[in-house]
């Protein structure tokens, strides 16, 4: 940040392995104030679990400081919460970034009701509800910066038809948004992984043994430092003429479009 200060806090959601995890210790190592938010046990479409202790472990590690909290963000009263002690404890909440989702598989023959809905609350609901807590003190502070994963799935991949669509939602919530709150001094983008990103749902697609995405530029895998690094460039001041910008971040042209 410019002038070397920090102006509230950030809340990381699915904080609690692989990318949400980088970011949380990329901002701690930043000297953001973070608190991270998610659940602990296993979720659809992820090798993930036992998330909060692990990213405990790490923050202790590098002798870093952040709060985790478990909370669903499909659940509104749980979200509220949150936020509220984030921003009690902070002053206020200058970031929200948007990572929590599930990835389960199947078209849309293979693919139920309870399935889709579970898959929208968490991937798009929650992305709403953080939205609508932490907008209106952004708002009142003056402005702040929302950074939304998205995914390459949200232009339709094969097999995975409801995370495509609530992936989709993003793009487009995101882009509402930044028109909406643009006077507000808010400014929302989006960060879309690649598709080789070291993440719970990477694994998860090795064991099942989906085929290996493309490469990348640098030759090597994704990792989530890499999402984090640009996580944190829009968080900054240095960022402060973006909104609506989508950054594609381990992808080369055409890799997070549609390819049919």
């Amino acid at each position: 940040m410019a002038g070397g200060g920090r102006p509230g806090a950030v809340i990381v959601t699915g904080a609690t392995y692989g990318i949400g995890r980088g970011i949380v210790l990329d901002l701690a190592r930043r000297g953001w104030p973070v608190v991270g938010l998610g659940l602990d046990g296993r979720q659809v479409g992820s090798a993930a679990e036992d998330g909060i202790a692990g990213t405990l472990d790490a923050l202790e590690a590098e002798d870093l400081i952040a709060e985790i909290i478990e909370a669903d963000v499909s659940d509104g009263a749980q979200v509220a919460a949150a936020v509220e002690r984030a921003a009690s404890a902070h002053g206020r909440v200058h970031g929200l970034v948007n990572n929590a989702a599930i990835r389960p598989t199947g078209t849309i023959l293979d693919t139920d009701e309870e399935t889709f809905e579970r898959t929208v609350a968490v991937n798009l609901k929650g992305q709403f509800l953080t939205c609508k807590a932490v907008i209106p003190l952004m708002k009142e502070a003056g402005g702040g910066s929302i950074v939304n994963v998205g995914s390459g799935a949200g232009y339709g991949k094969p097999g995975i038809l409801a995370y495509s669509a609530s992936k989709g939602g993003v793009f487009a919530l995101s882009a509402a948004l930044a028109h909406d709150h643009r006077a507000d001094g808010i400014r929302v983008n989006v960060v879309v992984p690649g598709p080789q990103t070291a993440s719970g749902m990477v694994e998860e697609m090795s064991a099942v043994g989906d085929p290996p995405p493309p490469g990348t530029v640098s030759g090597r895998q994704t990792l989530p430092r890499d999402v984090a690094n640009a996580v944190a460039f829009l968080l900054s001041d240095e960022a402060e003429q973006m909104s609506g910008a989508i950054i594609d971040v381990g992808s080369v042209a055409g890799q997070a479009g549609v390819k049919l």
